[in-house]
């Protein structure tokens, strides 16, 4: 039977140390057995390193961060369209969700479809309103607190024992044992991400994660559990193995039944020596490591591809146990011309 063809366009191409999901994406995405897929990577910078694979994307085009407004992120993404003529558009970014989300409709009367979960979704389940998430949806949750200012500081040694996690809205996590780390940290994400900062409980026991798929009426399309088996100092996955747990996946097809959750969603959960499980963060989107997912039975990215072209999905519950994926670096040597055509022209 011949594939389908079309185009994709996927941001994330940043493959550094804090990887983005838009490579992993595009592995899925070319391993499909039903979609020939043209791609088209979208970048915020020059040097991120899937502008330079080969065989990754067919087009590169530079594009404006969300922060300098979504109307101009729309304008060029509508600029790429009139070329491309893109049919999906996968984001990989919280920062950039937002963008995407409110012009969704504006997109798609153009062609552009993509199937990101609705504001409300998206804003619930926020890192500083996790506690009322939890409440609300019956999951446990580590206690918080929500920073505004510095002097705020002061309360976290009445409301908490350290260790504790100090938190980016966005991004960033750093773990202090004490009120000058704790400082450092609110000093260190305030100027990146913005306030408020987060304070969060610590919770011991073992990092584990679920990447899911909803469809937007309450069913899971796709759910795969793994455990953390490296971690670097930023807290991302360097190394992770499928687990068998039924447990986490209940409360991934909970989670997903209540909320009506659309897209792609992970889960980050401690597991407690007790057995217990807290739901640390919701990413509202596709991970990093979602190939694993891929590589254990379930291509998420394709699946996600039909949700957004409106075509039949069957929900898939079997996966491979004990597959496990490590990253690793790799050098490429690339011509100085590929850097200075994106950097010139804004697009190769």
């Amino acid at each position: 039977m011949a594939k389908q063809k079309i185009t994709l366009a996927v941001t994330g191409l940043n493959n550094t140390d804090n990887p983005g999901p838009g490579v992993p994406v595009i592995r899925g995405v070319k391993d499909s057995e039903e979609f020939d897929v043209r791609v088209v990577g979208l970048v915020y910078e020059n040097l991120e390193p899937g502008i330079y694979m080969e065989g990754l994307c067919d087009r590169i085009f530079q594009v404006p961060y969300p922060s300098a407004g979504s109307e101009e992120l729309i304008e060029r993404i509508e600029h790429i369209h009139q070329q491309e003529k893109i049919d999906v558009l996968i984001p990989n970014f919280d920062s950039e969700l937002f963008s995407f989300m409110k012009y969704e409709k504006r997109l798609a009367e153009k062609g552009i479809r993509t199937f990101l979960p609705t504001l409300k979704q998206f804003q619930e389940r926020e890192k500083d309103k996790l506690p009322e998430y939890g409440k609300k949806y019956g999951v446990k949750v580590p206690n918080g607190l929500n920073l505004g200012n510095l002097s705020q500081l002061n309360e976290i040694e009445k409301r908490f024992d350290y260790p504790i996690m100090v938190k980016g809205q966005f991004y960033d996590a750093y773990k202090s044992f004490n009120i000058e780390q704790a400082t450092q940290a609110f000093h260190k994400i305030a100027s990146k991400w913005g306030l408020p900062v987060i304070v969060q409980e610590f919770v011991s026991g073992t990092e584990v994660n679920v990447v899911a798929l909803g469809d937007g009426n309450g069913n899971t399309v796709a759910a795969v559990p793994m455990r953390k088996q490296y971690i670097t100092d930023k807290g991302k996955a360097w190394g992770g193995i499928t687990i068998a747990d039924e447990k986490m996946l209940e409360l991934t097809r909970s989670l997903i039944q209540k909320t009506k959750w659309k897209g792609g969603m992970e889960l980050e959960l401690i597991k407690t020596n007790a057995g217990d499980y807290y739901l640390v963060e919701i990413n509202p989107r596709i991970p990093a490591w979602v190939y694993l997912a891929v590589g254990a039975g379930q291509n998420i990215p394709e699946a996600l591809i039909k949700l957004a072209l409106g075509m039949e999905v069957k929900p898939m519950t079997d996966y491979k146990i004990g597959k496990m994926f490590v990253r690793y670096s790799y050098d490429m040597i690339v011509d100085l011309e590929r850097f200075a055509t994106i950097s010139i022209n804004k697009e190769i």
